[in-house]
């Protein structure tokens, strides 16, 4: 059973995939600034120092969230749309595992940029999100940052699921126990509408481009913790 599709022309039966470069992650907590490399590949290059000033000017820690990301893209004018189910933080974060490290210091730096991103340029809208909508948006060569729970996101094409490990800080001791929530950034590349399949790069990996059905996307998705957020980027930025 193959790895992961090779990178390279699509079958033709294939609907769409967008040619995005994937990045690995270098840390337990880089995905959504991986994610955020790969997109900013795929649209125009922007150089390394250019990307480690903007981190460093919005004061990017280990603790990224998709409203992080969404500053990101406007700090480096492009241009996009965040779209979620809370303005804010939800409070009910507080009891998972997986947010409780950073909570009390994170929630009120997450709710001040929420309630600045307005009068910042930064586009953000309370709303849901259906697949077709995100269909759509491929289809016109845009791509999609979505922050998914990776316990539930599946490949088709993988021959082995992720080991949670490889999202633990270096030196932490894993069991690679399944945990309950595990927040982690994929980009939205492509989709096959009459197999029902979605492609995404998954940071986790260097070397391929991953599937899972619509379905799974959506559990993923849509599972407590996320708010559903998906970050989307547009190509004429």
């Amino acid at each position: 059973r193959p790895v992961g599709r090779a990178l390279g022309n699509p079958p033709e039966w294939q609907d769409v995939l967008l040619n995005v470069p994937p990045i690995q992650q270098q840390f337990h907590w880089d995905c959504g600034l991986a994610c955020s490399r790969m997109v900013l590949r795929y649209l125009h290059p922007v150089s390394e120092d250019d990307f480690e000033k903007a981190c460093w000017e919005l004061k990017l820690t280990q603790s990224v969230w998709t409203i992080d990301l969404a500053y990101l893209m406007h700090h480096l004018q492009i241009r996009h749309r965040f779209c979620t189910q809370t303005l804010g933080v939800d409070k009910g974060f507080r009891t998972q595992n997986f947010y409780k490290k950073h909570f009390d210091t994170e929630e009120d730096r997450v709710n001040k940029l929420f309630q600045n991103a307005e009068s910042q340029g930064v586009v953000v809208k309370q709303c849901s999100v259906s697949v077709q909508e995100i269909q759509a948006h491929l289809e016109q060569g845009h791509v999609a940052i979505v922050l998914v729970n990776a316990v539930v996101l599946t490949c088709e094409l993988c021959a082995s699921p992720v080991k949670y490990c490889c999202f633990l800080p270096v030196g932490q001791k894993c069991f690679c126990r399944k945990p309950e929530y595990q927040g982690h950034f994929v980009v939205l590349c492509g989709f096959n509408k009459s197999a029902g399949s979605i492609y995404y790069n998954n940071p986790a990996y260097s070397d391929r481009v991953c599937c899972t059905s619509f379905r799974n996307l959506e559990d993923a998705w849509r599972s407590y913790g996320t708010d559903e957020d998906i970050l989307f980027v547009f190509k004429d930025s």
